[in-house]
């Protein structure tokens, strides 16, 4: 079919998105600014950030004196927010393939992931074994892959094996790993397995979302972590704060401390413009991430 017989009722000029945006109540002061970034930016991206900005009896009209600007400006928060997000992951992501690999080849060797009985259940293992040979041949090209398969027939330890799977492979394999092996990966952290097995299940989500440009404000949600027992009538767990909350529980001190510094000047930056509720931070939010 030819592209310009589709019959589409949405905009498809960025002229025509921007009449729509103001037939919808919302103020555009700069027009060749609000021109400029809708050329850069996809139109139905960006309107996901009006959605907290609409009237609450009528959903297709912003409220009154909402401008371009604004929703520019949530579009900029939650691109610093994610930014922030992923780069406290790293630490996280990269502190349990660590912590996993050397606990699991020091009780089991170095080739002892292999092995069903080393795991809880065996059709998740074989379902990691899958997943985990599909990335090795993946990365047939990365230099320590052609070494191993040269120099060790394609024998990969432990420690070289876990660098191929996703956050989100890493996720499953710590909830499929004996019940002992995961109280000593997390002895570090002080907190029982089992909230670490939702925590990390839930950061995964998150990471994909900021992986993937995806809206954290005003967003519910839809991988929730297990929060402690005291914290759930204090932390709404659907909330965006919640996967923050979890986060920063498992950074280490100096960059927690590092974390919370950033977050603050971020959201400060920005007060103008974003609604915290909508993070699902309370006035307290600082407080709860500080203390242990």
């Amino acid at each position: 079919m030819d592209p310009t017989e589709i019959n589409i009722k949405e905009p498809t000029t960025y002229e025509q998105q921007m009449e729509i945006l103001k037939e919808r109540n919302l103020i555009i002061h700069d027009e060749g600014e609000a021109l400029s970034f809708l050329k850069r930016v996809n139109y139905y991206r960006f309107s996901a950030y009006g959605l907290t900005l609409r009237h609450i009896s009528n959903r297709d009209v912003f409220q009154d004196g909402i401008t371009f600007h604004h929703m520019k400006m949530l579009y900029n928060f939650d691109q610093k927010l994610r930014d922030l997000l992923m780069n406290q992951l790293e630490f996280i992501e990269i502190e349990f393939r660590s912590k996993i690999a050397y606990q699991h080849a020091h009780e089991f060797g170095a080739l002892g992931y292999r092995h069903t009985e080393n795991f809880s259940s065996e059709g998740a293992h074989n379902s990691f074994l899958e997943e985990l040979d599909k990335q090795i041949d993946r990365s047939g090209r990365e230099l320590f892959v052609m070494h191993h398969r040269q120099k060790y027939g394609g024998e990969f330890p432990f420690w070289v094996a876990i660098e191929v799977i996703s956050f989100g492979e890493l996720s499953k394999l710590f909830r499929n790993l004996k019940e002992d092996t995961k109280n000593e990966v997390v002895k570090d952290f002080n907190i029982p397995y089992y909230y670490v097995e939702s925590w990390l299940h839930s950061l995964a989500y998150v990471r994909n979302v900021c992986a993937h440009y995806g809206r954290l404000y005003g967003k519910k949600l839809t991988i929730k972590p297990t929060l402690f027992k005291k914290k759930r009538s204090l932390i709404s767990n659907s909330g965006v704060f919640a996967a923050i909350y979890v986060l920063s529980r498992l950074l280490h001190q100096e960059n927690r401390t590092n974390f919370i510094t950033s977050l603050q000047a971020l959201l400060e930056e920005y007060a103008e413009y974003i609604d915290l509720g909508e993070l699902g931070f309370s006035e307290e939010w600082e407080k709860r991430l500080r203390e242990r």
